[in-house]
């Protein structure tokens, strides 16, 4: 399936790109850093969510993906759609370095998506992952991936928000601040030692 874009407007790989390469370098991501990606190709067209899902579609958000993952050097993970419990497709290696769950599937668009199947298809060696904490998120078309985002996730506003047909939302993670009312977040030239105990 092609999408027919108006012609004054990037196509969907170009608007990929853009979104997520704002969203890296807002993040600071690079190498050690995970992003997950949450995909309806349905959207993306125009349909509803799970309607109409196509590879080709997926193909070309992936080129956008591929193309900010080698500039900034981080990885990407494709959450696979609610059929297989929104499992995650990464290199085996990603699942080995943070020491995630496997899971077994092979994902294909009527069971994890198009994007999922055509990720899957795209990796040297792939396989599932059932969780992680991603320090930040794309999700094109409402997918739903805050369950695999590091807490605390903050809504990061782009400056395009649509793919295609479909709305996109994306996040990044902070640290969680402890403390209470006395606690510093910035370290000081020369601490005050007068309320020490």
């Amino acid at each position: 399936m092609t999408i027919e874009l108006d012609s004054e407007q990037p196509g969907l790989q170009e608007q990929t790109a853009s979104i997520l390469r704002e969203l890296a370098t807002a993040g600071k991501l690079g190498s050690g850093h995970i992003v997950v990606i949450g995909t309806s190709t349905s959207e993306v067209a125009g349909k509803r969510i799970g309607t109409s899902g196509a590879i080709e579609v997926a193909q070309q958000l992936l080129a956008g993906i591929r193309e900010v993952q080698q500039e900034f050097g981080f990885e990407s993970v494709f959450q696979c759609c609610e059929h297989l419990n929104r499992a995650l497709v990464m290199e085996r290696s990603v699942l080995v370095r943070l020491g995630s769950t496997e899971v077994g599937a092979v994902p294909v668009p009527t069971a994890g998506g198009s994007m999922a199947s055509a990720a899957y298809r795209s990796l040297t060696d792939p396989c599932l992952a059932e969780h992680v904490q991603a320090h930040a998120g794309l999700d094109i078309g409402e997918t739903m991936i805050g369950m695999h985002l590091r807490h605390v996730a903050v809504p990061f506003r782009t400056s395009l928000r649509y793919i295609g047909d479909a709305r996109v939302t994306t996040a990044l993670t902070r640290s969680k601040l402890i403390g209470g009312e006395r606690a510093v977040y910035r370290m000081e030239e020369q601490p005050d030692s007068t309320f020490c105990d």
